[in-house]
């Protein structure tokens, strides 16, 4: 049973529940590394959602992003620099040296897990490797700070603390996207609360026992400003520079923050 705490959206889950969101994000996590052997120069965006579809389905479960509030797709495939939402399709075709963040989301028996990689593809720039490194690295920050008893911000707080780091030791002026940010998961993808990738430690809900969440620090090489495209989904860079984006669900308990998207 899903508890409630203290009125708040925000639900509880038991371990067995846990257990049941770890084998949702196994599979996302599976499904991200077969896209990721895939992503060559040459193949499109659309062939890399076919597979993800396949591998979902073939598991006994459904893509969480398909026809969510209308999205046409099984995963989100972003492309240089467009940052998340990025539709795929046949038409888009991968070529050396582009990034694509692919975000991806499965439900097994009525459970969510969600994760998303920044893949390179063939020779990538070294500035858009320590791009993506950054990121990742500050995702991890952020799954550092999941502890019982911290606030929800101090997540928020490690991993800008970590990106604001990273910019001074590549010599970079990396940007940080507003409006977009993490979230809890459980029985829903989307779920209270929201996890903004920026601000002060020390605000927001205490972080209880068998609470999940969806921690993706999202990461431009440059202003951080934002253009939604005329689909209504793709949201790129103003500045038309690289972004970025990684994305792990982790459920915060006693023993410490677990990962759940990792491959078993």
């Amino acid at each position: 049973m899903v508890a409630r705490w203290r009125g708040r959206d925000i639900e509880l889950k038991t371990p067995a529940e846990i257990d049941a969101m770890r084998a949702a994000g196994a599979l996302v996590a599976r499904t991200l590394v077969a896209i990721t052997a895939k992503a060559e120069p040459g193949v499109s965006t659309g062939e890399l959602n076919d597979l993800a579809e396949q591998t979902i389905r073939e598991a006994g479960a459904e893509p969480s992003f398909l026809n969510y509030v209308g999205y046409p797709a099984s995963i989100c495939a972003s492309v240089n620099e467009q940052i998340v939402h990025g539709i795929p399709s046949k038409a888009q075709v991968l070529a050396d040296g582009d990034i694509v963040s692919i975000d991806c989301g499965a439900v097994l028996e009525g459970w969510h897990g969600d994760a998303a990689v920044t893949i390179a593809v063939g020779a990538v720039s070294e500035a858009d490797l320590a791009l993506s490194k950054t990121c990742e690295e500050s995702m991890y920050a952020g799954v550092s700070a999941a502890l019982v008893g911290n606030r929800l911000s101090d997540i928020s707080h490690a991993i800008q603390n970590s990106i604001e780091a990273a910019a001074k030791r590549d010599g970079a002026d990396y940007g940080i996207v507003a409006g977009f940010g993490g979230h809890g998961i459980g029985r829903q993808m989307h779920m209270d609360p929201f996890l903004p990738n920026f601000g002060d430690p020390g605000h927001g809900p205490r972080l209880r026992p068998g609470m999940a969440l969806a921690i993706e620090p999202m990461v431009t090489a440059g202003d951080p400003d934002t253009i939604e495209l005329d689909d209504g989904w793709t949201i790129v860079t103003a500045d038309g520079k690289r972004a970025v984006h990684w994305e792990h669900t982790v459920a915060i308990t006693e023993d410490g923050p677990k990962i759940l998207t990792l491959p078993v």
